[in-house]
């Protein structure tokens, strides 16, 4: 059943999201873009952030992610340029090169939230990385050779995995 040319009907809005409905269905609508870094260093290593996450009531696994022009002087910031900022601001890693990979719905029955997976190429290492004031970010360089038995043992000591790892993890073996 396709409904896209029916408008939704807001039932409450907040700063980031708006709770909807349309033709029936309940949803999430998203503000902002969402962007997703798939980041390796020269040393083989995927950058992966931990955080609390409160709608979860955990510390997560991640990959660098946020939203495009969310913020006071970042308004009208491209996906490319919002994945820069993002990379460098929770890693302490620039890259030299940025490249759009593809974007998809990260859960198509809630939301209209697309994730646009970038990947990050040249890492340059810059700073500590830990994200802004608002945020408490671990930084987290695993070595490809490691990584599926780290993020199980993560999982296995109560941390969330997002998924969207396995997703950038297959996405790299496609695009090698």
């Amino acid at each position: 059943m396709t409904d896209g040319s029916r408008t939704a009907r807001i039932l409450y809005a907040g700063r980031y999201l708006e709770f909807a409905e349309r033709g029936g269905w309940e949803m999430v609508l998203r503000r902002h873009p969402v962007v997703a870094l798939m980041a390796w260093t020269p040393g083989d290593e995927m950058l992966l952030v931990e955080q609390y996450r409160i709608p979860v009531g955990k510390r997560t696994i991640e990959l660098p992610a946020g939203l495009v022009g969310d913020s006071a002087g970042h308004s009208r910031e491209s996906l490319l340029d919002a994945a820069a900022r993002e990379l460098e601001e929770e890693t302490g890693w620039r890259a030299g090169r940025l490249e759009f990979v593809m974007a998809c719905p990260s859960s198509a029955g809630l939301s209209d939230e697309t994730i646009t997976f970038v990947a990050a190429h040249d890492l340059v290492k810059t700073g500590p990385g830990g994200g802004d004031d608002s945020e408490d970010i671990r930084v987290h360089a695993i070595s490809s050779d490691t990584i599926d038995d780290w993020l199980a043992s993560r999982h296995e000591a109560g941390l969330g995995i997002d998924s969207k790892i396995y997703t950038a993890l297959y996405l790299r073996s496609r695009w090698r």
